[in-house]
């Protein structure tokens, strides 16, 4: 009768550690497909947040494509003064129908803004330094992207060429008849004194949540 006790306990305990290695084992299978849900899901942010600073670069740059289009047959057709009129009057226009193309939000801010609409807000105010310190080091422009409850913000810089120099440049390299214009147009204007190739301002493209 002891014998057969003995091996009733002996059955259950050998079946009893062979049922806790197994449950170990699933344990261990569950912690492993849980780690690699969590590397998927972290690897699939990444790769959002690549998508979305490509297509905010995209954006931006079709947005400056067709202001700057604009921008060359006003020159053509009315010289700078012409320029500055349609800067006055369709820029904004433009900027906010290629939005609603994109379906984002998109606008142009400086730290030194002909239009006062355009005055950089302190975050973007702190975006524009990091890409004047990029191009004063020779760095190629790369885009910036920041995250929020509002969205995903996209951030290219503005950088100025020779046609920005007609009515963006030194005082005293810019036509008389330019300065009298702007001072008209704008008599709060910042947005002078500029050299090629500086930050004259930055894209801003926000993804809506």
């Amino acid at each position: 009768m002891k014998n057969l006790a003995f091996a009733i306990i002996a059955f259950i305990s050998f079946y009893s550690c062979n049922d806790g290695k197994k449950t170990k084992s699933i344990s261990v299978e569950e912690k492993v497909d849980h780690q690699s849900h969590q590397e998927k899901t972290a690897s699939s942010k990444i790769i959002d947040t690549t998508i979305y600073a490509e297509r905010g670069v995209q954006y931006a740059l079709s947005a400056q494509a067709v202001l700057g289009k604009n921008l060359m047959q006003a020159i053509k057709k009315d010289g700078t003064i012409g320029a500055l009129s349609f800067c006055n009057e369709k820029a904004y226009p433009l900027t906010d129908s290629m939005a609603v193309v994109h379906n984002v939000q998109l606008k142009r801010v400086s730290d030194k803004p002909r239009n006062q609409n355009n005055q950089a807000n302190t975050e973007e105010l702190e975006v524009i330094e990091t890409y004047k310190k990029s191009i004063a080091s020779q760095d190629a422009p790369e885009p910036m992207v920041k995250t929020s409850d509002a969205g995903v913000q996209i951030y290219f810089p503005i950088l100025t060429n020779p046609m920005c120099m007609q009515c963006h440049g030194k005082p005293k390299n810019i036509e008389s008849p330019t300065l009298k214009k702007l001072t008209v147009l704008y008599p709060e204007d910042k947005a002078l004194g500029y050299d090629l190739n500086e930050v004259r301002g930055i894209w801003k493209v926000t993804f809506d949540n």
